[in-house]
């Protein structure tokens, strides 16, 4: 009786609330699932039941490789967000270690600083920002926005990792200092390692933002066959006051699954980084 009585209030109190998450939160990709796999005279058809999928079609698939340039935004997208993550998180490490690690005047006001930064919105830097791209003549290529996105991208990286930085035991280095090894060889080797979770989140976070971003790659690569995932969906998939819902969640599907994926593999050291850096820094 005892066991039962814990059953239904673990039920009730554990599992759910946790069934009506899940459902919340992967219901609008089930849904982009099933319009993707609907013929168009299917969608407008207000007599069916709009769960359903009495008829399937990849038409919709078939549509964004062969009549659009959707395998050229994919590419594109990725270039730019693996060399913005990886300009980033290069930044980051050692803003980072310098700012959890070493003690100097004015550290913790300047950690504070560029947390600020982050928040500082992209629609009042894209205009300075044009100008520099358009001196240095990058417009429309992947350089303009690898260049750009680590603005953003550096200033919470760089918090995430000063705060999981300081949860590493000081004593490790300073055995390797004291052995003859330098500061940079003791960031490396013995730093470094112990930091990886940190670093695994914060190479997610930034290949999620620099995957979604839509301003930058608006202005900065928004023309021919150039243009990201983003953008292209919304500026060939979507016509004046016509929408092409079926391609349109196609390529939603395809175009969060490489998120996806990064999180099915990294989610360990994901969460467990942000928490170390949420609860130290």
């Amino acid at each position: 009786m005892v066991g039962e009585n814990s059953l239904r209030q673990r039920t009730l109190r554990l599992y759910l609330p946790l069934a009506f998450y899940a459902i919340f939160l992967l219901f609008p990709f089930l849904w982009m699932l099933i319009v993707s796999l609907k013929p168009d005279r299917d969608l407008l058809d207000t007599r069916l039941n709009p769960f359903l999928l009495p008829r399937v079609t990849i038409d919709h698939y078939t549509y964004l490789f062969e009549q659009t340039n959707f395998p050229r935004w994919i590419v594109n997208t990725f270039v730019v967000t693996v060399g913005a993550m990886i300009v980033s998180l290069t930044v980051s490490i050692l803003a980072g270690y310098a700012l959890g690690r070493l003690r100097f005047r004015g550290g913790n006001a300047l950690g504070v600083a560029i947390f600020l930064a982050y928040l500082v919105p992209p629609t009042l830097l894209f205009i300075p920002l044009s100008q520099v791209v358009s001196r240095f003549h990058i417009y429309n290529t992947y350089w303009s926005l690898i260049l750009t996105y680590p603005t953003f991208l550096i200033p919470f990286a760089s918090w995430l990792l000063m705060g999981y930085f300081r949860t590493i035991s000081r004593e490790l280095e300073d055995a390797a200092l004291v052995d003859g090894a330098t500061r940079l060889q003791a960031m490396w080797r013995i730093v470094l390692p112990l930091a990886l979770p940190g670093v695994l989140s914060a190479g997610i976070f930034c290949f999620t933002l620099g995957w979604n971003e839509f301003l930058y790659a608006l202005v900065f690569m928004g023309s021919g066959a150039m243009k990201t995932v983003p953008v292209g969906v919304v500026s060939d998939l979507i016509r004046a006051d016509v929408y092409f819902w079926g391609s349109l969640m196609a390529a939603g599907i395809l175009g969060s699954a490489p998120v996806a994926i990064a999180y099915s593999f990294f989610v360990d050291h994901y969460i467990s980084g942000l928490t170390a850096g949420a609860t130290k820094g």
